[in-house]
């Protein structure tokens, strides 16, 4: 069932990420890192649907997403990247996997963090956050979404990697056995894994061979 909703605030969040804030439809419910799939209300667009991840607490009065623009793609994130306040979206019912199982290890990378948006944020209303950690992968330090919030979260580690700049205060290079051996310690833990496809089946395979048990890997699958 789709429902047409109406966008009520548009936040950039870095030079390719916006924020879109959106009416809630009454009784709509849904799980922290649970996704729908979205289209836009509007000729040519109605049925070129994504799946997108809400960034908003359930107990929230508005729905939100957090979505990294691609206009070379020529599709339907370039399309919400020229959107506007009062354009709408249509918004299927609530899917996914990935949900909060216990303590443990965040590893996103770029926009694959969304899915942990709303997860960290509940931890941090219920003040649960004290002994986890956000491994975050990206690209140069101007491409982190959210950053200044995931650093405020209190008793959340968050360890940042670039893997086109070498700087002062983050991790260089990729997310690889090497990596995660040395950042993440105790492999007795749940470990949350969000990113392009390569990367999630690569974290998820030396998690394994760091003897992680493949029951606490919670992932999109």
């Amino acid at each position: 069932m789709g429902h047409t909703l109406a966008v009520t605030r548009i936040e950039e969040v870095t030079h390719n990420v916006r924020q879109l804030t959106f009416e809630k439809p009454e009784g709509f419910a849904f799980t922290p890192g649970q996704a729908a799939e979205v289209a836009i209300d509007k000729d040519g667009w109605r049925d070129a649907d994504n799946p997108f991840t809400f960034t908003a607490l359930p107990e929230w009065d508005e729905l939100q997403f957090t979505i990294k623009i691609y206009p070379e793609h020529n599709g339907l994130t370039e399309q919400i990247g020229n959107m506007s306040v009062g354009d709408r979206f249509i918004v299927g019912d609530p899917w996914g996997t990935i949900e909060y199982k216990g303590r443990g290890t965040f590893i996103a990378g770029g926009a694959g963090v969304t899915p942990f948006i709303a997860i960290l944020r509940m931890l941090r209303e219920r003040g649960e956050l004290s002994g986890h950690r956000l491994i975050f992968a990206n690209k140069r330090e101007d491409d982190i979404i959210l950053r200044d919030e995931f650093e405020a979260m209190p008793g959340l580690e968050t360890i940042h990697v670039l893997s086109e700049e070498d700087k002062n205060g983050f991790e260089y290079g990729h997310v690889d056995k090497a990596m995660l051996e040395r950042l993440i310690g105790n492999t007795s833990q749940h470990f949350y894994v969000c990113g392009p496809d390569p990367m999630i089946e690569s974290v998820n395979d030396a998690l394994k061979q760091l003897g992680a048990d493949p029951d606490a890997l919670v992932f999109e699958e």
